[in-house]
């Protein structure tokens, strides 16, 4: 077993997240190599400052641009969305992990698809005969709708039939999202062999080591269940084949691995005065218990509680300078306007230096979200 410091594993997961350098690429092959790297980036709805998945990968490419991730997924079929932890893109190379889940969700749905059968092939039929088609596509029929969680039928159909694979989506227009045959999206090639228990737990541990540098178990297995004798036989395994290594970490108590590549990051170790101003939703921080337990960042998404508990705003968003944690900033994006509004900022011991730096951070989020700093 090798031991390594928190601040030095700090440093693998802040390098690994493509976080401590200046990115200066500017294609989508740049915005593939990211997801690539991060496994994943997470799709949310809240849009108070940006939609999470634009605000993630703007973070760590400046010149990103919504047309190079709709580039990727419409026309080079290079990410696919479906669902990781939560609703995300990923990486079409790691296709084949996605079966793993849509199996499982076939069998969850199974009794409701039997049940509703009738609308299942209306949905699916209409999609051979026509080609991609979004939920507005479909009139409601059915009983009257009495709310945002009474969906119309074939609205439920579309998702039930995504969720287990038989449809994908082919394209997106903001968050309408059009849904086409699977076999009609796919691209040609792809592995489509269904992964067992071993190789998915396999596919999850080495993706969080490749993109922190490190992980537990139950980083690895983050919102899944896996059974204890699968971890172990994969881990075991791994180990005997010399693709990880145990580590422990400074003086915590949770049992990590990592690679010989991994840890040889620290030889060339440096320090990073970049500042960047995270989405709630960044692979970096969306783990809070890893969060707090590496960086000693106790981080909570104040949007969820009620007004009167809140204690730094409504979007806190966290903030990073280098390696380290220093606050968070409520800010909201009044497009209407064309204003960037800071509503709350709280800092810890930050430097002047450091100051200036994050208002010029400020001013690059408000205009990538199409405002102004109202400073």
């Amino acid at each position: 077993m090798k031991n390594i410091s928190t601040e030095e594993a700090k440093y693998l997961a802040v390098s690994n997240q493509f976080l401590l350098k200046s990115n200066n690429g500017k294609t989508k092959n740049n915005v593939l190599k990211i997801i690539e790297q991060l496994g994943y980036v997470q799709i949310d709805t809240i849009s108070v400052v940006e939609r999470s998945h634009n605000h993630i990968l703007w973070t760590r490419l400046p010149s990103y641009k919504q047309s190079m991730l709709h580039s990727l997924l419409e026309k080079d079929k290079k990410i696919f969305e479906y669902w990781f932890h939560a609703a995300a893109f990923l990486p079409m190379r790691d296709f084949r992990f996605s079966l793993y889940t849509k199996e499982r969700f076939r069998k969850q749905y199974g009794n409701w698809m039997l049940k509703n059968k009738k609308m299942v092939n209306f949905v699916t039929d209409r999609i051979k005969a026509e080609g991609a088609l979004r939920s507005k596509d479909f009139e409601h029929t059915g009983k009257k709708l009495t709310g945002w969680w009474d969906r119309k039928p074939a609205k439920a159909a579309l998702e039930c039939l995504f969720m287990v694979g038989d449809l994908m989506i082919s394209s997106r227009e903001g968050f309408q999202k059009a849904y086409d045959l699977t076999e009609r999206v796919l691209p040609d090639g792809i592995n489509t062999s269904i992964p067992d228990d071993e190789e998915m737990f396999e596919h999850l541990l080495l993706s969080r080591i490749n993109s922190f540098g490190f992980a537990s178990t139950a980083e690895a297995k983050y919102l899944r269940k896996v059974k204890p004798d699968v971890m172990k036989k994969v881990i075991d395994r791994l180990i005997e084949d010399k693709k990880i290594i145990q580590i422990k970490i400074g003086e915590l108590k949770d049992i990590y691995y990592s690679s010989e590549e991994k840890l040889k990051q620290l030889r060339k170790k440096f320090n990073s005065e970049l500042i960047h101003i995270l989405s709630p939703f960044d692979n970096l921080v969306i783990q809070r218990k890893s969060l707090k337990n590496i960086f000693g960042f106790d981080y909570f998404l104040e949007c969820y509680l009620p007004s009167a508990k809140r204690k730094f705003g409504y979007f806190n968003l966290p903030l990073l300078a280098g390696n380290e944690f220093i606050g968070t900033l409520d800010a909201k994006a009044n497009r209407a306007e064309g204003k960037f509004i800071i509503r709350n900022l709280h800092l810890n011991g930050v430097s002047a230096q450091k100051n200036t730096a994050l208002y010029k951070t400020i001013e690059s989020l408000a205009g990538f979200t199409g405002c102004s700093p109202d400073f």
